[in-house]
């Protein structure tokens, strides 16, 4: 993946993080997902006071991309925090696994102007998905 599309991606998650509802945790998150046909789909947590309500930024991404028809994907970039990147929590890991390919680029960064950036693959952070099985 190119430095320039990974910026792109960069930017479009941090904007969508300005779009947040998070008044409880006070912890804004936005993600940009990058389709397998080069599409992006962003999206920002959103919280609840029932707290298992809330929705995550990565699953509100995926979640507008398969609305719009799109259910394969190469790169996800999640942006929150301040001076650590953000990871994914495991109901997110798992979502991303059921549209993802194990080698799909997962890039996080932190702060409000994203210096600290790390990646990995969702394998690393996933590494035993949980897949239904039919007989």
């Amino acid at each position: 993946m190119q430095t320039q599309q990974i910026q792109s991606l960069i930017r479009k998650a941090a904007s969508a993080r300005r779009q947040a509802y998070a008044p409880y945790s006070k912890f804004n998150v936005g993600a940009a997902l990058l389709t397998s046909t080069g599409r992006i789909f962003s999206g920002c947590n959103v919280e609840n006071a029932s707290y298992g309500m809330t929705l995550c930024a990565e699953r509100a991404a995926v979640a507008a991309a398969v609305s719009a028809g799109y259910q394969q994907f190469k790169a996800i970039v999640i942006v929150g925090g301040r001076r650590t990147p953000p990871y994914p929590c495991g109901a997110c890991l798992q979502v991303l696994a059921e549209f993802c390919r194990p080698d799909c680029l997962i890039i996080l960064a932190a702060g409000a102007r994203p210096a600290a950036i790390q990646t990995c693959r969702l394998k690393d952070l996933l590494p035993k998905t949980f897949k239904l099985t039919r007989k």
